[in-house]
């Protein structure tokens, strides 16, 4: 293990310097496209981070799909955990995930990791563009399959709300739901991705993206933390419950809050393409 614990972000030197470490972090590259989804094994296979292997959004990181699940179901915590193994990763193994797009696919497996126990994993901040920008060089080369680590599920560090829960807070209004997808979709506008637009009830709109400075990084804690208390009105991050089109965006959103210190904030898994699909489904448009 890197002698830092990194559990949020990580900067390209930082990387670079625990790549050359006694113990060197496993890093994977979480590159993708949702609207093509072998985009992100192109990508790898153009240029990497030395050492990284693929993961793969689809194959790694989701489940079946029954069609009223959303578009990235969770898989178990077991077929995760066995997945993770079959990484390398056992229970003290220091984790980097990254990609081609702002960490909007690296936060899904650093969430994942927290979902299982896993606190040793962080995003590459600024992701592969950071990563070249920094002067660090990028491999073709594919590493050979590593030992099965001895991954350990563990008592979960994030929190997680069903279909029902997030349902009955419609009307309770204990939680307050934040919504990470582009503010159109979230008003029911040039809907893509899933089948009906619009948003959950009481859903506040916070685009992942706007946790990223121009430079692509994420923005300094104290701002972040204004721009949600801004949008949340200070509540308590337990009051809170992140959602997106298929949970993966969401993710983005909870990064970026426990970067700024929101810690305890929930995650939708099944999120808008889920709700969605469910007969009878409250369904709001237009503008929070």
């Amino acid at each position: 293990m890197t002698t830092t614990l990194y559990d949020t972000l990580i900067s390209a030197d930082q990387l670079a310097a625990a790549l050359q470490s006694a113990t060197p972090p496993v890093v994977l590259d979480c590159s993708f496209e949702l609207t093509d989804h072998d985009a992100g094994q192109r990508a790898y296979a153009a240029g990497h981070v030395p050492g990284a292997r693929y993961l793969h959004l689809e194959h790694a990181l989701s489940a079946e799909k029954t069609g009223t699940n959303g578009r990235h179901p969770l898989p178990s915590r077991e077929t995760f955990a066995a997945t993770m193994a079959a990484f390398g990763i056992g229970d003290d193994t220091q984790v980097v995930a990254y990609d081609n797009a702002g960490g909007m696919y690296a936060a899904r497996l650093w969430w994942m990791l927290r979902w299982a126990g896993h606190r040793a994993v962080a995003v590459l901040d600024g992701g592969l563009a950071a990563w070249k920008a920094a002067g660090q060089p990028l491999s073709t080369d594919v590493p050979a399959a590593p030992p099965t680590g001895r991954f350990t599920l563990r008592t979960p560090l994030v929190a997680t709300v069903d279909y029902a829960a997030v349902k009955a807070n419609i009307d309770s209004g204990e939680r307050l739901v934040l919504d990470a997808r582009a503010p159109d979709r979230f008003r029911g506008e040039n809907e893509t991705m899933d089948p009906v637009g619009g948003h959950i009830p009481g859903a506040r709109n916070r685009l992942f993206k706007d946790n990223l400075g121009a430079d692509g990084r994420f923005k300094p804690a104290a701002q972040l933390r204004h721009e949600f208390d801004t949008i949340t009105g200070g509540r308590p991050a337990a009051q809170l419950v992140n959602q997106c089109g298929s949970g993966v965006t969401a993710c983005h959103n909870l990064l970026a809050m426990e970067v700024a210190g929101l810690q305890g904030a929930a995650l939708y898994p099944g999120s808008w393409s889920e709700w969605s699909a469910q007969p009878g489904a409250p369904i709001a448009t237009g503008a929070a």
